[in-house]
């Protein structure tokens, strides 16, 4: 699948989840039952989508200045993965497969409107009674909070010391971007793209030397 095709799904998902009040993990697996030529990896991207769609709701729909499926879909492509109206534009081209072209207004709002001025609770994508017991804890930092917890985890890895060092293994994964964690002397961090399912592959090619960290043990 072409990367609008995919954008396509993700737009079909939406609109299904929000008719039919269906859970989104029920929703992307009877999407994969019904459509067996996508593969894993048009599968993983779509589900990045919908998830990323999911998190970034409210501060997706104060974008576009629209609540719909396919506004909140474009919507979150500028917020959370800080495309522009042109990029954006590329993928609705209105081609086979690919959504229908931008509008004026879906445009103008891609190009001029910003979660400057925001309510907190729209820009940190979090319910509004939640906004009190925010302000008490993170005070002026409850957005950034907040936005930091709705955006896509990082992979952390234990490096096991028995099979190699940490040295060796952070040099051998350079090219997925790893680093060492504020965490751990033998920890590893990965910070994890759209394209995650392509990390997380790699990654595990390394499962001999590394373990999953569990964000409860730091």
């Amino acid at each position: 699948m072409t990367p609008a095709a995919r954008l396509s799904a993700a737009i079909e998902l939406i609109e299904t989840i929000d008719a039919q009040r269906v859970p989104a993990a029920k929703a992307l697996k009877e999407w994969g039952t019904a459509h067996r030529y996508a593969g894993s990896g048009d599968r993983a991207a779509i589900s990045g989508l919908i998830w990323d769609v999911l998190r970034r709701r409210a501060s997706s729909a104060w974008i576009m200045d629209d609540d719909t499926p396919r506004a909140r879909v474009l919507g979150m492509l500028k917020v959370e993965r800080a495309m522009d109206a042109d990029a954006i534009a590329a993928l609705c081209d209105g081609g086979r497969f690919a959504p229908e072209p931008l509008s004026e207004a879906e445009r103008a709002a891609l190009t001029s409107r910003s979660l400057a001025g925001a309510p907190a609770p729209i820009a940190g994508d979090y319910p509004e009674w939640l906004d009190g017991y925010l302000a008490q804890v993170f005070g002026d930092d409850r957005v950034a909070e907040a936005t930091a917890m709705a955006s896509r985890a990082p992979l952390d890895l234990r490096v096991n010391t028995l099979k190699a060092k940490v040295e060796k293994i952070l040099g051998s994964m350079a090219h997925l971007g790893a680093k060492p964690t504020p965490w751990s002397p033998i920890g590893l961090r990965i910070e994890l793209g759209a394209d995650a399912l392509k990390c997380r592959t790699r990654a595990r090619s390394w499962r001999l030397c590394c373990r999953p960290q569990n964000p409860a043990s730091r």
